[in-house]
């Protein structure tokens, strides 16, 4: 494996952990506590969440190699306080609701994560990013329980009924009656300038070229990380329309692929299922994800995966609004103090008597 490889594996695998690692060193619950300094960032049910802890986790996640501007730098660093609050949040609800992660399932992630990464060139990124082995542990422990939470809480809950998937096929009897083949497909749409007004749920838009592929190189990161393509199209694609569905296409037929541009039909054609490509064009950039090739013609529900293609579709859906709410309900029954969105308004756009820029390494 090249050293660029090396590094470019550890670059995924680090920085996806880099949220979890730096809420890890945070992992026993602080004491409440009123006093707010101008390094407390926020404060989540009496748990401060601290400037060192924001710049650790930009420091981790971002590229030293492309300089951002104050305000991206500033705009990144407001992102991932919120990722880090609602995190803070989770936490403690699986804290409360006794969930754990056994030593044997975190040991399983752990070595499945860093397998293709040599020893040397794994310790040398983890001290070039000021992180340890026991870090990225507790990163992960951390992300294993919020994931179980979320099953327990949501995925758990959700059923799909064989009437319902009648009453879908029913309703939607043309949709499996094929012309000609097609594609079904999802993408998230990343633009080099600012959005007239926010397309996704973060409220997330690249500006610049250069903001744009960082923000392409971070997503692709974190879907090689197990990040879901839907929830990533909620809360960063740049296309209005199919951010509100999770990025869904649906069924793009043979004949429209072969009028779209080189770039596209090269990111879809003969791509696996299940796979996510970039096309890119003019600074823009796409992340097509092939959900299914399907062949032309006729189907019904005795089709061979039609009907778990529908059941499918509909936990999505039931799993989509349900985890949104869960989310949505969990922010706001928490106490909730964002302080560097405060003092940022308070200074028109800027860090009252700070700089944004990345600490030194």
């Amino acid at each position: 494996m090249t050293s660029s490889r090396q590094n470019g594996l550890c670059f995924v695998l680090i920085s996806a952990l880099a949220m979890g690692s730096i809420a890890g060193c945070r992992s026993t619950p602080a004491p409440a506590t009123t006093e707010v300094s101008a390094d407390t960032w926020a404060v989540v049910d009496g748990r401060p969440i601290t400037r060192a802890d924001v710049d650790k986790a930009y420091q981790r996640t971002g590229n030293a190699s492309q300089p951002l501007s104050e305000e991206e730098i500033l705009a990144a660093k407001l992102s991932l306080l919120d990722e880090l609050i609602l995190q803070d949040i989770l936490i403690a609800k699986a804290t409360a609701a006794k969930v754990e992660v056994a030593d044997s399932e975190l040991d399983k992630s752990f070595e499945e994560a860093k397998k293709n990464i040599p020893d040397e060139a794994f310790q040398q990124e983890l001290t070039k990013r000021g992180i340890t082995a026991a870090d990225m542990r507790e990163g992960m422990r951390r992300e294993l329980l919020t994931q179980k939470l979320i099953q327990q809480e949501v995925g758990s809950k959700i059923t799909v009924s064989a009437q319902e998937v009648s009453d879908f096929f029913l309703a939607n009897r043309n949709q499996f009656n094929l012309a000609e083949e097609s594609y079904h497909l999802a993408q998230i749409v990343v633009t080099p300038v600012r959005e007239p007004q926010p397309t996704n749920r973060t409220g997330d838009d690249a500006a610049t070229p250069q903001a744009a592929a960082e923000k392409v190189k971070m997503l692709m990161e974190r879907l090689k990380a197990g990040a879901n393509f839907s929830d990533l199209a909620t809360g960063y694609s740049e296309d209005a329309d199919s951010a509100q569905r999770g990025g869904d296409l649906g069924l793009v037929p043979m004949s429209r692929l072969k009028q779209a541009p080189p770039q596209l039909r090269d990111a879809v054609l003969g791509k696996t299922p299940g796979s996510v490509n970039v096309a890119s064009m003019g600074g823009a950039h796409t992340l097509v994800l092939v959900v299914a090739h399907e062949p032309a013609g006729q189907r019904d529900l005795s089709t061979p995966g039609v009907s778990d293609r529908i059941t499918e579709g509909l936990k999505s859906r039931k799993e989509q609004v349900l985890r949104a709410a869960y989310l949505t309900a969990a922010r706001t029954d928490a106490d909730v103090a964002n302080h560097l969105a405060r003092r940022i308004v308070e200074g028109n756009g800027k860090l009252p008597g700070a700089q944004a820029a990345a600490p030194k390494k």
